[in-house]
């Protein structure tokens, strides 16, 4: 019996690996060096960190170093791979946001830098683990550093008010996750996804499994509800996403978002989670009407996209209901296109906000067009792909989703209609940013 980690252990956490050590060499150097220098130097580094980490999942890609590892608590294989990707190229972008933004806040790079690189170790660590106490774990790593960012403009009465809300509403769900698992436990007699799998297989077609399994997966589904935003676990996301940071805001609606996700897929298509899919079902006919419609009344363009944010969790949701063979493939699509627009929105939200994040109102957007004709221009890009318009990256997403739900011997037709009549909504508040600008 294996005792000791093998060497092949460690490659298939070679990205956490790489993450944590840039982390902390960030966290070790920022308190003797100058804050003018450190700045750029400390934004670099973590860069590197980001890159060095990419390169290190496209060597496991490359060497197809497939399997489980760490006494079999971690997975390497190609849906793995794509999630690290997702996570790690986000992580990239939002510390090239960064950059401007920290200098314009006046805000000390060191913990910023460290805590975003933690946050993405967790992150990745997510979406290769198949053990619920290491997910558990990982959950936390991210959550804690984005509990910290969320707050990090500390000059705002609102940021600080935000971040002591997300973290004690984020403590609660993490509660009903990790009852969630101890029922699991106690239904299968393991924390392993692929034992539970073996013990729940022979209830797959049945329509029916053990209380305690039905008990476990909605409780867990509401810790990881939660941290993706999904309606009705959402009161904290506008709050939050108004006073954090807004280069933080596009890390914490799309990465942790794909790190989630990709537990999702592990417990209810390989673990084979009774009564997953019809609690997805609700749950994305909710995210979509509720983000849809509450956005329509909003004025401030960071409260508007949070509320977008749920409304997108709900589409992605879709997939999660559809059958495996069509909702997995556009699960990962939408993750990758959705990551892509909204960090880039959020971007852009970034450099015009100015000291204080003062211009975040529709108002201050008007005009912006004469003004800073390129940056109106990409941010309507942005908006024109979270709408779903054709040849947009949105619009092959929500495409791919959509179909995966229609196939199949029992197609999703009354959620694609909700999610189309959504898509419709949604159109209205998405180009009331462009017409103003």
């Amino acid at each position: 019996m294996q005792s000791l980690p093998q060497a092949a252990d460690y490659i298939r956490i070679l990205p956490e690996i790489v993450l944590s050590i840039f982390g902390m060499v960030i966290m070790l150097l920022d308190p003797v060096m100058d804050e003018r220098r450190s700045q750029r130097t400390l934004g670099l580094i973590a860069l590197a960190g980001g890159i060095t980490a990419l390169a290190a999942t496209l060597y496991q890609a490359q060497v197809r170093f497939w399997g489980l590892g760490f006494f079999e608590m971690v997975k390497v294989d190609a849906f793995s791979v794509f999630f690290h990707f997702v996570v790690i190229a986000v992580t990239i972008l939002v510390i090239l946001s960064s950059y401007e933004y920290m200098e314009v806040q006046q805000i000390r790079a060191g913990e910023y830098y460290g805590l975003i690189l933690f946050g993405a170790v967790g992150m990745a660590l997510m979406s290769s683990a198949m053990e619920l106490v290491l997910i558990f774990i990982a959950l936390e790593i991210s959550s804690i550093s984005t509990y910290i960012l969320a707050g990090f403009r500390r000059r705002s009465a609102i940021s600080s008010e935000s971040s002591v809300k997300y973290f004690l509403l984020g403590s609660f769900a993490t509660a009903f996750f990790l009852y969630g698992v101890a029922l699991m436990f106690g239904a299968t007699g393991s924390t392993s996804i692929t034992r539970i799998s073996q013990a729940l297989g022979q209830y797959v077609g049945t329509g029916h499994g053990p209380l305690l399994a039905y008990l476990g997966v909605a409780l867990m589904f509401v810790g990881l509800g939660f941290k993706v935003a999904a309606a009705p676990f959402h009161i904290w996301t506008p709050d939050v996403y108004e006073g954090a940071p807004s280069p933080v805001v596009g890390f914490m609606s799309t990465a942790p978002k794909a790190a989630v996700f990709a537990v999702l897929l592990r417990i209810v298509f390989e673990a084979h989670a009774p009564g997953g899919p019809w609690l997805i079902w609700v749950a994305a006919a909710l995210s979509m009407s509720i983000g849809n419609i509450s956005a329509l009344v909003q004025g401030n363009v960071k409260r508007l996209l949070a509320y977008s944010s749920i409304a997108h969790a709900g589409y992605l949701l879709i997939a999660f209901a559809s059958l495996p063979a069509n909702g997995i493939p556009a699960a990962m699509f939408y993750t990758a296109a959705y990551a892509a627009m909204n960090v880039g929105a959020f971007a852009v939200i970034g450099h015009f906000a100015g000291t204080g994040e003062r211009y975040v109102t529709l108002e201050d957007y008007a005009g912006l067009g004469k003004r800073s004709p390129g940056l109106a221009a990409i941010l309507t890009v942005f908006l024109l792909s979270l709408i779903g318009i054709p040849i947009t990256g949105g619009f092959f997403a929500k495409f791919y989703v959509f179909s995966a739900a229609l196939q199949g011997s029992h197609p999703l037709v009354g959620l694609v209609i909700i999610g189309v009549l959504n898509s419709a909504i949604a159109a209205y508040y998405y180009l009331r940013i462009i017409v103003v600008m």
